[in-house]
């Protein structure tokens, strides 16, 4: 049996005596490499060079900003319409593009269906070369169109972005109402009518 340790240490108070019960030994080893941590991290991070929980806070989120800056694509208006109207090795390409990525709230042959009609002279985001990149790049989150930069590569989204941009002014049957501000002068850089894609495929129902 280990020894009996308590005892009355013969100091009353109000009719309360003083009892010596001491503490565990793992409880007051805890209790000691806690002063000892304290006495090396307070002047460390405090007074040294160490950092705060507010800088490595900081510090995320700078790391967050360069990473986020670093994925952003810059899409150059001018540099879009030169390449959409050096010939049109880009439609192969995009009607496949549009016709899985886009028919289904665009409708096939961009008269808008859930999203807007592209074959008008007004939009929602700017209707612009490098504003139609800019959309399919980062997406609308707040409209429910999400950011196809991870699913689409920089070519698909060029060859898409000719595309978008020359249906406008292509005649369409009950189109969706306009939607947005007319956009600002800038001749379509395709001249010659778009083939529309084939319609997309109805989505099955859910019983």
């Amino acid at each position: 049996m280990s020894k009996e340790t308590d005892e009355l240490r013969g100091h009353t108070f109000d009719g309360i005596e003083e009892y010596d019960n001491p503490l565990p030994r793992w409880w007051l080893g805890i209790f000691w490499v806690t002063i000892a941590f304290a006495l090396v991290y307070v002047p460390y991070v405090h007074m040294a060079e160490g950092n705060t929980i507010a800088d490595e806070y900081r510090q995320d989120m700078e790391r967050a900003a360069a990473q986020l800056a670093a994925e952003r694509i810059v899409w150059v208006d001018d540099e879009l319409k030169t390449y959409c109207a050096n010939g049109d090795g880009w439609r192969a390409s995009a009607v496949a593009t549009y016709q899985v990525r886009c028919a289904a709230c665009h409708r096939a042959d961009g008269g808008g269906l859930v999203g807007p009609a592209f074959t008008d002279d007004v939009a929602l985001h700017g209707g612009r070369h490098g504003d139609i990149a800019r959309v399919i790049t980062d997406g609308v989150p707040a409209k429910g169109m999400i950011a196809w930069r991870k699913q689409l590569s920089q070519d698909q989204i060029r060859d898409l972005t000719c595309y978008v941009h020359a249906f406008r002014g292509q005649p369409v049957n009950e189109p969706k109402a306009r939607q947005g501000a007319v956009i600002a002068s800038d001749a379509p850089a395709v001249a010659a009518p778009i083939a529309p894609a084939a319609a997309a495929p109805a989505l099955p129902s859910v019983p």
